[in-house]
């Protein structure tokens, strides 16, 4: 959620940027090809389960972002639960009319975890977590939480978020931005190994609680250093869907040219997208001007999660 674009001379130059204080919280193109998205039938799995299909055979995802008690760290904290959703639903609407024939499912993308100086773990209330879960359930929308991890071990931290899928709406996203003792002074790091280790835990978990279908792991990345030995990531766990998501606002050139770095790394071959609104913070980056539908569409690959700041 780092307030900028990577161009291509940035990933060159291999230096981190700053990173703006409000971003704490206020107390602080193309159709994919479905086979990419088949789950196991239930004969293949080491437990018996319900058949299901995934997600994102035939849906895109578009998701509200942010902390319900920030203002400051995305759309989510500004508007009520049921505002949020009419607004969800009128984007939905103009999803669908450019998705050549795919669903749009709507979501609420909350963090979970928020970082402190010393890398220190702010985690949510579960009472306020659970309102939204709970709305969810009711009204069809998925739910992600994500944790930013700080100086903590990203399995450990991604551990933290498991009793919540006996929800069925919910999946998990890590963002190593924030895995840092530092944060707000060096872009954090996650290696492709604790990724891949942090897959094998979420999945271990499903089939040990029986945990039917696949779940959703959304990994974060705008800048070259953020996961290391990335082509050494996995996509292939039968039951956790990796969703690898373009992050940073900007202009449109530089938005591209942050998807374009993440769209290199083929291993990772489902990809999400971010986009930042402008609420008139000072201080405060944003897109300008926004990526219409069609054109977050037109990204090369086609992403199939996208969310709004």
């Amino acid at each position: 959620m780092l307030p900028f674009s990577i161009s291509a001379q940035a990933v060159q130059a291999q230096k981190p940027a700053g990173f703006p204080a409000l971003y704490f919280m206020d107390t602080v193109r193309s159709l994919g090809r479905p086979g990419n998205y088949r789950v196991l039938q239930e004969e293949e799995l080491p437990v018996p389960l319900e058949r299901e299909i995934s997600i994102l055979l035939n849906n895109d995802i578009l998701a509200f972002y942010g902390h319900p008690n920030s203002v400051n760290m995305g759309i989510l904290g500004r508007y009520s639960i049921e505002e949020l959703d009419a607004r969800l639903t009128r984007l939905a609407a103009e999803y669908r009319a450019v998705s050549g024939g795919r669903g749009v499912r709507k979501a609420f993308y909350i963090i979970f975890g928020t970082v402190w100086p010393q890398g220190e773990i702010g985690i949510i209330n579960e009472e306020l977590l659970m309102k939204y879960i709970n709305y969810g359930l009711s009204h069809d929308l998925l739910i992600f939480i994500d944790h930013q991890i700080g100086r903590y071990n990203p399995v450990d931290s991604i551990k933290r978020m498991f009793p919540f899928l006996r929800y069925p709406n919910v999946h998990l996203a890590l963002d190593p931005e924030w895995r840092t003792t530092k944060p707000m002074q060096e872009i954090g790091t996650v290696t492709a190994e604790e990724i891949n280790q942090a897959q094998k835990a979420m999945e271990d978990y499903m089939v040990a609680n029986q945990i039917p279908g696949e779940r959703m792991l959304v990994i974060h990345q705008f800048n070259w250093r953020m996961i290391k030995n990335r082509e050494q990531v996995r996509a292939n766990f039968q039951r956790v869907r990796l969703v690898h998501c373009a992050d940073g606002f900007g202009a449109p050139h530089l938005k591209r040219d942050s998807y374009a770095f993440n769209a290199q790394a083929g291993n990772m071959p489902v990809k999400g997208f971010k986009l930042f609104y402008n609420f008139g913070i000072p201080g405060a980056g944003y897109d300008n001007p926004l990526l219409t539908p069609k054109q977050v569409y037109e990204l090369n690959p086609r992403p199939y999660v996208i969310m709004y700041q």
